[in-house]
């Protein structure tokens, strides 16, 4: 009996060509709900998801003879990484093939923030024009500070080795990492010196609401503030209040606390949020470029493959 594959979201033909080819049987099924997925899971030995639902202990308990999922991103945070481990269930990612759409998003952001473009182009349309108020700052010579060095803070800083920068890298769980592009320091390095502050941390019970008031309050120059990981990782309202206090100069976020409308709307800090002109917002798109789609199935394909 051959083993058998279901895909539950959009994912780039190579995943399903490369299942194919090492022997999988592949039902690619992207409009699938996940009352459908608990029906017919069981007769499957793996399941590859991007976000549409989490794979959880409902999912887990349905699915008798699976043996790997496979996420179609960078992150795990929407599987029960508890229940596969305890169960002996392959995980497998692709953080290699969206790390550089990451990477030049966050310094898009950045390079916005720095010179005001969003508030210029507003200005502009609506008959304003204001050299001095749009006046920017030049990255040459500024402390980067990188929250996190895996294929995503190691991305942002390879993009960075052109602008004449000092990045500095915290990492937790990491030491021994300094390379050409980021030279490692303590956190207290970080929010002693830097102008620019940018996450790349995946989202655990330990990041979930991180960065607050108080981590703010550490930092001893006003930053630019960049938030491509996860939303949760971040309360908005502290990044507000920092930006009303001047603690923060400007913040580029990919990534929301909540997302997706109506349920944004509803939140007490969405009103603020939308009329700060020192804030840039894009709908989680970070690692989601033409490129990336087909990179990451690309992967996660080779991935396969070695799990086999």
């Amino acid at each position: 009996m051959s083993k058998k594959i279901l895909i539950v979201d959009d994912l780039h033909p190579a995943f399903k060509e490369q299942a194919i080819s090492l022997g999988y049987e592949v039902d690619d099924e992207p409009k699938i709900t996940r009352q459908e997925t608990l029906e017919r899971i069981a007769g499957y030995d793996g399941i590859a998801v991007r976000t549409k639902f989490r794979i959880d202990a409902e999912i887990f308990s349905a699915a008798a003879k699976l043996k790997f999922v496979a996420r179609a991103g960078a992150g795990l945070d929407n599987i029960d990484e508890k229940i596969a481990l305890e169960r002996n269930i392959k995980l497998i990612n692709a953080p290699e093939g969206n790390c550089d759409a990451v990477g030049e998003h966050a310094t898009g952001l950045l390079l916005s923030l720095m010179n005001n473009f969003r508030r210029a182009d507003m200005e502009i349309r609506n008959g304003v024009w204001d050299r001095e108020g749009n006046r920017g700052y030049e990255l040459k010579g500024k402390k980067v500070g990188i929250i996190g060095y895996g294929f995503m803070g190691q991305s942002f800083a390879r993009k960075l080795a052109g602008f004449e920068v000092d990045v500095m890298a915290y990492d937790k769980y990491k030491t021994g990492f300094s390379d050409a592009f980021a030279r490692e320091v303590s956190m207290e390095e970080i929010v002693k010196h830097s102008d620019v502050l940018s996450l790349h941390i995946p989202l655990t019970t330990e990041t979930k609401q991180l960065v607050d008031d108080e981590y703010f309050f550490h930092f001893k120059k006003p930053i630019f503030f960049i938030n491509t990981a996860r939303g949760e990782i971040v309360n908005t309202q502290a990044v507000l209040n920092s930006l009303k206090s001047g603690k923060v100069l400007g913040a580029g976020l990919d990534v929301l606390e909540t997302e997706k409308f109506p349920a944004l709307s509803e939140q007490s800090w969405y009103e603020e949020l939308k009329g700060n002109a020192k804030v840039i917002l894009t709908p989680h798109v970070g690692g989601w470029t033409f490129d990336s789609y087909r990179k990451i199935s690309e992967v996660l394909a080779e991935k396969l493959r070695n799990l086999t």
